[in-house]
């Protein structure tokens, strides 16, 4: 199958100065957890390389840095979110935003990573060069042109629109008198003490979030469409506790990740293939927690099996504690209107607010938005393949980050950055300048990048990414532990094609009989 990736539409961007222009070995793109990661992957495992780090906040933490909102946190579990090379030592095992921030940060200074950021610097394209066999990027740090040129670029900016959230058009939002927010900019003088609250949506932020608020607000309603499922677990892991007593940190830190995968290994696994017996044990939690059967199957009890969407977590079961506290209600029905003092609902029932807060979904954004072309003819992402899930067919030299939705997203971004670390080492050995994958002929029947969840943000932004393949090393499999396996050999010239500068593209060393393919 010929590439999809390169198309004739020129770019439409002005060629770069050369003015000010610098050059790194790797270029990564965002200063979150992914990207930090990446930075230490580098500076540990190939030592030498020069790289430097775009951010376009004015913080380290990317994701935990933008999100500010009560009670934030992570939706798994800390011993597989943090990375394998720098243990976790928090006393739960859900870090909440400003622990996960600090960590990232305290990860950057240990690593030097801290010295290579460059702050307030928005990427706005990039262009890939055969003659020079370097990427040249250009971006504006505070208003001002720059460019960067590089031999790989890391792309790191998650897989969201940080400047914008997902806003359904509701009708007669400016008839409300009170206040309307997005989570996702949650204002820092936002006073709800003894306010009325509603929280429109049902997903991950709004079961983080309904808790925190309910420490001060006079009461919170959360109000879906339709039912999600809420698992609670404990917030501190009693085996983690023994372990880092009595064994060194590093050992303790690696034992723990390896429970941790297995046990989300087995939770997703039971959910897919047994959802009836999932569908008994998650509803069990609840009504335990609630102790009121009709009250769960009313407002708990999904239309879909679990893990066709996210399962939700909550430590220690907060989310239905201040239910059953009756700090906290849920409504499930249809949005109508708003109207000046709340919501009205289909069947003309009034929601009453002080704070309404849109909890309702993320917008996603292919690599941070940035523009990609090679020798100035436009790269369609969304038509490509994706390459072991971090590199895009017929784009040499680039590797970005998208991690599990059945796991901690760290597994497989520390994944990305360790494939990068082996490319360019081969690439070394051999004196390759770039490297480019290549599906085979018959790699036709493609789906979306991830094709297993129905999440409605999901739906509406997964065409922007390379699509997969049914076969390795095209599949974007949702199991940490095939992949491990598959990345131990270091294997990185598999379906690969690779030039040196003279644009010649070469056979890969480890093939014997490997036919010419002309660049």
């Amino acid at each position: 199958m010929t590439s999809p990736a390169p198309t004739t539409a020129p770019t439409t961007e002005a060629a770069p100065t050369d003015a000010g222009q610098r050059s790194v070995d790797v270029l990564i793109i965002g200063a979150g957890l992914s990207g930090i990661g990446a930075a230490a992957r580098l500076t540990r495992d190939r030592p030498g390389t020069t790289l430097a780090v775009l951010e376009m906040r004015d913080g380290i933490g990317g994701t935990w840095d933008l999100f500010r909102f009560p009670g934030v946190r992570s939706d798994t579990d800390m011993f597989t979110f943090s990375y394998p090379f720098r243990p976790w030592h928090g006393e739960t095992s859900m870090g909440s935003g400003e622990d996960i921030r600090r960590y990232i940060t305290e990860t950057a200074t240990e690593f030097g990573i801290d010295r290579h950021i460059h702050f307030r610097t928005k990427v706005s394209a990039a262009d890939w060069s055969s003659e020079q066999q370097r990427w040249t990027v250009r971006a504006e740090t505070d208003g001002s042109p720059v460019t960067w040129t590089a031999r790989f670029l890391f792309v790191c900016a998650g897989y969201y629109d940080y400047d914008r959230g997902y806003q359904p058009d509701f009708p007669g939002l400016a008839d409300f008198r009170g206040t309307f927010i997005h989570p996702q900019f949650w204002p820092e003088d936002l006073d709800y003490t003894a306010k009325r609250v509603l929280v429109i949506g049902s997903g991950a932020t709004a079961v983080t979030l309904i808790p925190a608020l309910t420490e001060n607000a006079l009461h919170v309603t959360m109000l879906q469409r339709s039912p999600t499922y809420v698992m609670a677990l404990p917030g501190v892991d009693v085996v983690a506790d023994v372990l880092r007593r009595f064994l060194p940190a590093g050992l303790a830190h690696r034992l723990l990740r390896v429970k941790n995968v297995l046990k989300f290994q087995v939770i997703y696994s039971v959910s897919r293939r047994a959802p009836a017996l999932a569908r008994k044990i998650i509803r069990g939690v609840a009504v335990g927690r609630l102790q009121d059967e009709a009250y769960v199957d009313e407002h708990f009890r999904p239309l879909y099996n679990p893990w066709e969407q996210r399962l939700t977590l909550a430590p220690d079961g907060d989310f239905y504690d201040v239910i059953a506290q009756k700090k906290a209600s849920v409504i499930t029905g249809t949005l109508d209107r708003f109207v000046g003092e709340g919501v009205r609902l289909a069947d003309g029932t009034i929601v009453e607010a002080d704070i309404i807060v849109s909890a309702t979904g993320l917008s996603m954004r292919a690599l941070g938005g940035m523009a990609l072309s090679i020798d100035g003819r436009h790269v369609d992402v969304g038509s490509a393949v994706t390459y072991r899930a971090a590199m895009i067919s017929g784009v040499p030299n680039l590797a970005f980050v998208f991690g599990y939705t059945n796991s901690s997203w760290t597994l497989r971004s520390d994944l990305s950055a360790r494939l990068v670390v082996r490319l360019l080492r081969y690439m070394d050995k051999f004196g390759y300048d770039a490297a480019t994958p290549e599906p085979d002929e018959d790699e036709t029947d493609l789906r979306p990048f991830i094709d297993d969840l129905s999440s409605g943000y999901i739906q509406r932004g997964i065409a922007q990414f390379p699509r997969q393949g049914r076969r390795k090393p095209w599949q974007v499999r949702q199991n940490y532990l095939l992949d491990l396996v598959e990345a131990l050999p270091g294997n990185v010239s598999r379906r690969m094609r690779f030039t040196r500068r003279s644009r010649s593209a070469v056979p890969t060393p480890t093939t014997v009989g490997a036919p010419h393919q002309a660049a």
